[in-house]
């Protein structure tokens, strides 16, 4: 059974215009052998940019074309087809198979920027109780961003900008180690941005609290690591 799955979904990815981005390349090494890759729909052509093979495409199949599925049907890809009239989004499907194979940490990228609607939505998948147990996390290999119901860390470097955001409600008991600008058992509220672009001291710092569910956004200034 597969421990760690990469999602992609047909999202965008960073500029490779920016400073910060190289293309492809920041999504890459973020893949590790064995790991399970899976394409929601049209995250297909990111994998095939990427020179890589998913294990199976999942969703409605709109964004594929002709040229993507002979793709797959000739590298035998599992194609798990669903109606386009459907509830769910592609991604949300990928998710769902992901945790259906077993993969208790799951990493999605092409999930962040472009339409607002899809990242607000792809960010509230991740409050699903049924993932408390799971290490799921949004990652565009220079951006991430995951929810802390207990504990967390962030692996970085020094000058690294994250950012802690309450969800929904406020959150209490917040203790960080390793950020420039410490929280000491404090509270969080959802109409204040004091949780806005802190900064990492050293290559890792840690994030705890005592109820609540906190957003973190980890922005990374060296994407070469």
């Amino acid at each position: 059974m597969p421990s760690r799955a990469i999602i992609f979904a047909n999202g965008s990815l960073p500029d490779p215009s920016t400073a910060l981005g190289a293309g492809l390349e920041p999504v890459r090494r973020l893949i590790q052998p064995g790991d399970l890759l899976l394409a929601a729909d049209g995250g297909t052509r990111r994998l095939r940019a990427l020179g890589l093979v998913p294990s199976a495409i999942i969703g409605d199949l709109d964004s594929l074309t002709a040229d993507d599925r002979r793709w797959a049907d000739e590298r035998q890809v599992r194609l798990v087809a669903y109606p386009p009239d459907k509830n769910e989004t592609d991604l949300e499907l990928a998710l769902a198979y992901a945790v259906e194979q077993g993969a208790d940490e799951i990493v999605i990228a092409g999930a962040l920027g472009g339409r607002l609607d899809q990242t607000l939505a792809n960010l509230a998948l991740l409050t699903d109780p049924r993932l408390a147990a799971l290490d799921v996390r949004l990652d565009d290999g220079v951006e991430a961003a995951w929810f802390v119901r207990g504990r967390t860390r962030v692996e970085g470097s020094p000058g690294d900008i994250v950012s802690l955001l309450p969800w929904g409600r406020p959150v209490t008991g917040i203790v960080t180690d390793g950020l420039r600008w410490p929280l000491r058992g404090e509270t969080l509220t959802p109409e204040k941005t004091r949780g806005i672009s802190n900064e990492m001291l050293g290559g890792s710092a840690s994030v705890s609290i005592e109820s609540g569910l906190l957003l973190v956004v980890h922005r990374r200034l060296n994407t070469e690591h």
